[in-house]
């Protein structure tokens, strides 16, 4: 049978989930979870929700999805060895860095490979299923066909995701959060750049729109067809929506799963209608339906993006127009009629009016609210409403830390709520269980042995995705060129077109992060026909690429780099992918200085590629975008440029400033980082760009109009912010203590 995967944000969605009848339920607790801006469960709510969970004969699941710093894998081992002791049923995982310490400390544990592991493709599941992970959670951005192609060819446990939000991204290589300010997609702090209001540059004068705001998932129709597949788990996106919500798409998913048999189109038609009170954003069907992978990339940006399509959720009820400070007997009478695992948030109210809707809300109804710099959102019911004759406002309640201009959605109408048993027990105090002071055995990065490294000297790369480029960089004498491979120089390649400025020797081919199902055979046939050519120097950006290239290499010995998507920002994550016969890697784009030297101790660090120019991918797309999305660049209310490029291959969007440490290149080398990458994918490089660099790296000069990207201050880190501001309020508390220690004597 068939599962039903639900989110579980909080305690409430947690009751509704169960109560409307799913089979299992997916929760983070508060960190290595790639839903940070949610509630999460506390220890002893999630030590309660598994046994609780249990004795119904239910699953819980585990997100531990998120990249991990080197100084944070202690933690991490810590962590684990907790949920170890509590039991889940499995964890989801993006980075190998947990895969790899599962297998040596905790072998028992179940593994689900998270969507944000990049996985489309048969190729890439068998390399999963041979380092023992059980469940694979597959790309959003995949078709019925292709998910039956990997089921057909691998067997495996699939997971897809059939309902709720989309990135418009694909999975895992978002970027855009990260550049503007560290708030990593893949550390579970996403800001939803593709969310924003853009002001794009048209002929003829601006347009603005919300360009990347995709549709939102609904694959109700789809549910008879998976099912025939073999699909084995069929999950709902939403740890961040109400309760309401939850309980409602459950129920309609439930209600398709049972009946379907006895009559497909009436349980469907019933479903759509238990969904018809989601006021959520409009629906895609996205990938399916396409007859191959063409009409996909034609077609599929008409289906899920909507340029007029608000990036909040919900039904507008307008922005909030003034604040006033809830009355006292309200604020106690909420306490008190509060249950014990309402999160303090909740409970800290004030009064609000709002403007520029059609709808006013009503005590029981579900809202959600977006601050107007998109840095927080929260779901809330509404317990009262005031009306002032006077003024002839109307004052709902709302969570304190919203203020003036921040926009207000209808989630749910009150009668549309439910009230479900509780999962968790009225008293959680024993309950107990936390992550002890346990050591991490200390783990070394495989040092260089002899010439093991011949085919990666060090110097300067250069990266280009056209064979013209080839040509343009051939002055700036790199040891190493990484020549993209795409639709324009996989044909040059393989049809020997052009006699190339670079011998193969000195030739690495690098492929795109994204590799589906659809295009894995074709790249399959390709790669054997590259390497009978004499092309031996190859760039991993998937899990595919690894199993693919070994297999087509046969008895040839090829070399393999670790490209920037596969992310190793730990050495716990370097040594997994060691384990499957990689010795050379390039540095993630959203890395640091500090935890780039953290994981590489100065012996192995010949190892390691460190792009020092780049134009980064923000947001790489499967499909082609809409025809009249007739525009290249682009800005954000903060005037920020970015450039957006539309291809056979997908599309792209890139910043107007590029990533550039270049003046850095000489303390990098000092450094022990012996090995320098320029990158130019995705750009047309000129003879002023080349000059530019080539001073900048020589004099030691800043390029004017850059980004440091994270090199200098890492990622975004909540906790940090809160070490460093209760530091200063200890430092402050000294300081007044000694102050008055002078005054008594």
């Amino acid at each position: 049978m068939v599962e039903l995967l639900a989110p579980a944000g909080n305690v409430e969605s947690l009751d509704a989930a169960i109560g409307e009848g799913a089979d299992a339920v997916y929760l983070g607790l508060k960190s290595f979870n790639a839903r940070m801006r949610t509630t999460n469960f506390a220890w002893n709510q999630f030590e309660a929700a598994v046994e609780s969970l249990h004795r119904q004969h239910k699953k819980v699941y585990v997100t531990v999805n998120t990249v991990c710093e080197e100084r944070e894998t202690e933690r991490l081992y810590r962590f684990l060895s907790y949920l170890k002791e509590v039991g889940p049923d499995g964890l989801i995982v993006q980075d190998y860095a947990v895969m790899r310490l599962a297998q040596e400390f905790f072998p028992d544990m179940e593994l689900h490979a998270s969507t944000q592991m990049n996985v489309e493709s048969t190729a890439a599941v068998r390399l999963l299923q041979k380092n023992g992970v059980k469940r694979v959670v597959l790309a959003r951005e995949l078709g019925l066909e292709e998910i039956k192609k990997i089921k057909q060819e691998t067997g495996a446990e699939l997971e897809v995701f059939v309902h709720g939000a989309l990135c418009v991204s694909e999975s895992g290589l978002c970027l855009f959060s990260s550049f503007l300010g560290g708030k990593s997609a893949n550390r579970g702090m996403c800001a939803q750049a593709c969310r924003r209001f853009y002001t794009a540059e048209v002929p003829g004068g601006i347009k603005q729109g919300y360009y990347f705001s995709p549709c939102d998932f609904e694959l109700i129709d789809y549910i008879p067809a998976l099912i025939e597949a073999g699909v084995d788990s069929f999950k709902i996106e939403g740890r961040m929506k109400s309760a309401e919500y939850v309980g409602s798409v459950v129920a309609a998913y439930r209600y398709v799963i049972d009946h379907y048999k006895e009559d497909k189109k009436g349980a469907i038609a019933t479903g759509k209608r238990i969904l018809s009170s989601d006021f959520a954003r409009s629906k895609t069907t996205y990938w399916y339906g396409f007859e191959n992978q063409s009409e996909g990339v034609e077609k599929a940006g008409e289906l899920i993006l909507n340029p007029d399509q608000a990036g909040g959720t919900g039904l507008y009820l307008g922005k909030i127009a003034g604040t006033k400070p809830a009355e006292k007997g309200l604020v106690e009478a909420i306490r008190a009629a509060a249950n014990p695992d309402t999160p303090p948030e909740q409970l800290r109210i004030q009064m609000a009016y709002l403007k520029g809707g059609t709808y006013e809300p009503d005590p029981g109804d579900s809202i959600r609210i977006h601050k107007k710099d998109d840095t927080g959102r929260m779901s809330h019911k509404i317990r009262t409403v005031e009306f002032d004759e006077k003024s002839d406002r109307r004052w709902i309640d709302i969570p304190s830390g919203f203020t003036t201009g921040d926009e207000v959605y209808l989630l749910q109408y009150k009668a549309n709520t439910k009230r479900y048993p509780h999962v968790l027990p009225n008293d959680i105090g024993r309950y107990r269980k936390q992550p002890k002071d346990e050591m991490l055995p200390i783990l070394d990065v495989t040092p260089v042995a002899q010439k093991e490294l011949d085919y990666f000297p060090d110097g300067l790369y250069i990266q280009v995705s056209s064979i013209s480029d080839l040509f343009a960089v051939q002055g700036m004498n790199p040891v190493r060129v990484i020549l993209e491979y795409n639709n324009e120089t996989s044909y040059d390649l393989l049809n020997h077109k052009t006699v190339l400025p670079f011998s193969k020797k000195q030739l690495y081919i690098s492929f795109d992060p994204f590799c589906s199902s659809s295009q894995e055979d074709k790249l399959s046939a390709e790669l054997t026909t590259l390497i009978d050519d004499g092309y031996i120097n190859f760039v991993a950006n998937n899990l595919a690429h690894i199993q693919l290239i070994k297999q087509a290499a046969k008895q040839t010995k090829v070399n393999v780099i670790a490209g920037p998507y596969l992310y190793t920002f730990n050495r716990w994550a370097v040594s997994w992918l060691e384990n499957q016969g990689l010795g050379a890697f390039i540095m993630p784009y959203e890395n640091s200085r500090r935890n780039l030297e953290a994981t590489w101790e100065p012996n192995v660090r010949s190892r390691v590629l460190v792009p020092v120019f780049a134009y980064p991918a923000l947001f790489r797309m499967r499909f082609k975008l809409p025809s009249d999305y007739d525009f290249t660049y682009f800005e954000d209310k903060e005037e920020k440029v970015f450039k957006v490029n539309s291809t056979p291959d997908g599309s792209f969007v890139m910043p107007e400033e590029p990533f550039s440490i270049v003046d850095k290149a000489s303390y990098i080398k000092q450094a022990g980082f012996k090995k320098i990458l320029i990158d130019f994918s995705k750009t047309k490089v000129t003879r002023g760009q080349i000059k530019a660099i080539t001073t900048s790296m020589i004099k030691g000069q800043p390029l004017p109009g850059i980004s440091r990207f994270n090199w200098k201050d890492g990622f975004y880190s909540p906790q940090q912010i809160e070490e460093y501001k209760a530091a200063n309020e200890r430092r402050a508390q000294n300081a007044q203590g000694k102050g008055k220690g002078k005054k008594r004597r």
